[in-house]
């Protein structure tokens, strides 16, 4: 194995504007992006995963320029026993908005090459709670959700369009929740009466807050037996629930973090976005969506740690 270094705490630049003192979460890095170096962080964290395992992706609409390698994560959901994709259907009228679209846009990703299960197949849901939360006490999820083990958090981190940026927080805060009622209850939107242009839908720190309210229920469900993995590559300013219309990312690849701290890892990226010299535009997307409000709130909420220090793997 290579030799382990410790990294400069990076956390110290303190995007969310906060002080903290204490303990550190771990995170592990590296700059090199490919699936020997992501099985191979993964396998320094994994010592909770067992059982069903769940591994949630953010699939993307049909054909997205920015998804992540499906060679990548075909490699590693290989070396995870008893596992298989999951996802939610959309709250948007996408690609993905009902069962049958949403598994032809998989199909045409190329993520067939095991199983996927659209957890909220027949709109069905299970009610986790939300411990302490900001504004909901239960989020919807897709009911398929509930017959998992463990979770492995796979996500690529990007900017997003409401939410600033989207990390291990966003894919679970949206991505597990059911896609009719349960994303109408983490956007704050009526599922009965959905405005049809999202500009419309509740924003800034509410909607962060929401989004935390909706992780919290997923963390607290999984407990320890949940990791979270960030592949900060095509960083676009758009998520890739934009398709097609993504913006071409305009910063370098950053590389992968990995930690099961989803505050940690969500922090780390963040500071990473923040000490890049190319990141203007990425930075002009969280700021004007009060993204880093995903932070604070988690900080808030005592669902991760702000503190962390970075072990960097060759």
């Amino acid at each position: 194995m290579a030799e382990i270094i410790q990294a400069p705490v990076i956390g110290s630049k303190n995007v969310t504007g906060t002080n903290y003192s204490g303990s550190a979460a771990k995170v592990y890095f590296t700059r090199k992006i490919d699936a020997e170096h992501l099985i191979k962080l993964y396998k320094m964290i994994n010592e909770n995963i067992f059982g069903k395992v769940a591994i949630k992706l953010h699939t993307g609409e049909k054909n997205g320029p920015n998804i992540l390698p499906r060679d990548m994560v075909k490699a590693f959901q290989a070396q995870i026993p008893n596992s298989n994709i999951v996802e939610c259907n959309t709250l948007y009228h996408g690609d993905r908005f009902t069962t049958e679209g949403h598994r032809e846009a998989i199909k045409v990703n190329g993520w067939n090459f095991c199983d996927v299960d659209i957890m909220d197949e027949d709109e069905k849901t299970v009610n986790f709670p939300v411990r302490n939360g900001f504004h909901l006490k239960e989020v919807a999820m897709g009911a398929h959700l509930a017959n998992y083990d463990s979770l492995i958090v796979l996500t690529h981190f990007k900017g997003h369009a409401m939410g600033g940026f989207g990390g291990s927080m966003k894919n679970i805060g949206i991505g597990n929740a059911s896609g009719h009622l349960g994303k109408a209850q983490v956007h704050g939107v009526d599922p009965n009466n959905v405005p049809a242009n999202y500009l419309e839908w509740p924003m800034k720190e509410y909607f962060m807050e929401l989004m935390c309210d909706s992780a919290n229920a997923t963390c607290n469900h999984f407990g320890k037996h949940i990791v979270f993995l960030n592949v900060m590559r095509r960083i676009s300013v758009d998520c890739d629930c934009a398709g097609v219309t993504a913006a071409e990312p305009t910063m370098a690849d950053i590389g992968i973090a990995v930690s099961t701290d989803i505050l940690a890892v969500d922090q780390f990226c963040a500071d990473m976005i923040y000490a890049a010299h190319d990141s203007h535009d990425m930075k002009e997307r969280i700021e004007t969506r009060a993204g880093l409000r995903q932070l604070s709130a988690m900080a808030e909420a005592k669902l991760g740690n702000p503190q962390y220090e970075v072990i960097e793997i060759d």
